[in-house]
């Protein structure tokens, strides 16, 4: 039996519900889980293309683009499968802002379904993310976009990924890697 598929407004309640926004980038096992447990079967609904119908709305493409950008990186983290939902998420983002649906969005809220384009690893979506952070004057978020930009640039994807999609990484990108500055995921 299927569990149940959580609502468009369900989703923006919990992302930006009450000390979320201090675990949306932390390496956290226990949110990891809960994330998996209560979102899943609609992560895989919106896979299957069964909740195309949220994009009528700018908060539905907001939270569609949650689910399938956001959601599998916490509940799939260091597996190929937290990607698997990328280009989906990124169409969403993309007919988002072809609609202006972005401009009725919150600051807090619009740097959610702009950052699909940040974790592309296509140069053309990277340029549009510095872009558009930059526009909207999101200058934490405008920085880290830079900052992968600047990857996709250097190395044409993201070295820290290699491992966890089965790619080998040339001497560059190990070298990279090994450094400091690595991005880690």
């Amino acid at each position: 039996m299927r569990r149940r598929i959580a609502t468009l407004d369900e989703v923006l309640d919990f992302w930006f519900g009450d000390g979320m926004p201090s675990r949306w980038f932390d390496a956290d096992a226990a949110l990891d889980e809960q994330i998996r447990e209560r979102f899943e079967p609609t992560w895989q609904s919106a896979v299957e293309r069964e909740l195309d119908w949220w994009t009528k709305s700018a908060p539905g493409a907001l939270a569609l683009a949650i689910v399938l950008d956001q959601f599998p990186l916490n509940m799939y983290r260091g597996q190929a499968r937290a990607f698997a939902s990328e280009a989906q998420a990124i169409d969403v983002t993309l007919a988002a802002i072809a609609q202006g649906q972005d401009l009725e969005l919150e600051k807090q809220r619009l740097a959610f379904l702009y950052m699909p384009l940040m974790h592309s690893e296509k140069l053309q979506h990277q340029d549009l993310a510095v872009q558009l952070f930059d526009g909207a004057e999101l200058e934490a978020n405008a920085r880290f976009a830079r900052h992968h930009r600047d990857l996709i640039k250097r190395f044409g994807r993201f070295p820290h990924r290699n491992a966890i999609l089965g790619r080998s990484s040339d001497r560059g990108e190990r070298a990279y890697l090994a450094s400091k500055e690595a991005f880690t995921g």
